[in-house]
């Protein structure tokens, strides 16, 4: 079996932080949160990263962020580009958002063979999740189905005081294996709790602290690739007629139509470690505080790359 692979979801950085060159450290050491996940995912054991960005940042990319890393892992690049669709579709005039994570995924086809492991650029997922996820690719392989891998957070531990978040709410069996996945995109903490609302806060649903979220950290085999690419042009078939400007081709998505055909199963490794992202501007104090603790407390040196 090929080592696993990480891959590095990174093609929205440019559009959500104006240029890649304003990427804000969240150290006084220049560090980005990016560093973090490399940091552990080299620690637990990843020898290989694919940072899946967009042609037109890739220069910007590599002075920020890429040519750093290549002296640390094997670095390569997958570019996801909104022409790249089947034959016989065509993207909609004025149309400039992405089709979606799985699309993003699908542009790194030719360089996957073997299991990889999938995660956000802008996410902390703290060390313990890259060593979970590692040593379940290293050591499971598809049978008679495919074994597919997420890690899941506490919802307590993935919430901001600063707003609401979207969150991937999940419902497992007995063997500790998704069910299904709920998708909620307005989650925040209120009075009495942590609540989800789905009409614009006209009623809310309140969540146990402790429910299992998604936070798009997911270990495939090679086979998922196949999937995403059989089920690509059925989506855009439907997508294109109902929201031609919006529709996503979502991970999650292809995920759950091969639970509920009984095609896969997805082992949920649990968390316990804290997810920290910048959603709001009044976030970012707060992950550099984080930040400093945990250095402090020696779970990572002040400066990350100097012995490497």
């Amino acid at each position: 079996m090929n080592k696993p692979v990480l891959v590095i979801m990174a093609a929205g950085m440019g559009s959500r932080y104006g240029g890649l060159k304003q990427i804000d450290p969240v150290d006084n050491e220049g560090h980005i949160i990016m560093d973090f996940s490399m940091f552990d995912a080299k620690r637990a054991g990843f020898e290989k990263v694919i940072f899946i960005i967009k042609k037109e940042n890739e220069a910007d990319f590599k002075e920020a962020v890429g040519d750093r890393m290549a002296k640390i892992m094997d670095v390569s690049y997958a570019f996801q580009e909104l022409s790249d669709i089947p034959e016989g579709f065509e993207v909609p005039e004025g149309r400039v958002k992405p089709w979606g994570t799985a699309h993003a995924v699908l542009s790194c086809y030719d360089q996957i063979d073997g299991p990889f492991a999938v995660i956000n650029a802008d996410d902390y997922y703290g060390r313990e999740a890259f060593q979970l996820i590692y040593d379940y690719l290293a050591s499971n392989g598809d049978d008679d189905k495919y074994r597919y891998t997420m890690v899941g957070y506490q919802l307590g531990n993935t919430v901001t005081d600063n707003g609401h978040v979207a969150r991937g709410i999940c419902d497992m069996n007995e063997n500790g294996e998704l069910v299904a996945i709920h998708e909620r995109t307005r989650i925040e903490k209120r009075e009495g709790g942590i609540a989800f609302t789905e009409d614009d806060g006209a009623t809310w649903t309140f969540v146990p602290a402790e429910t299992t979220v998604s936070m798009n950290m997911w270990g495939f085999t090679q086979s998922i690739m196949r999937e995403i690419k059989d089920g690509f042009p059925a989506f855009l078939e439907k997508g294109l007629q109902e929201n031609p400007m919006k529709c996503e081709y979502f991970l999650p998505s292809v995920v759950s139509r091969l639970v509920e055909a009984d095609q896969a199963t997805v082992a949920v490794l649990k968390s316990a470690d804290k997810w920290y992202g910048v959603t709001y501007k009044e976030d970012k104090p707060v992950v550099m505080a984080a930040i400093q603790k945990m250095k402090e407390d020696g779970l990572y040196p002040m400066h990350l790359w100097e012995e490497a």
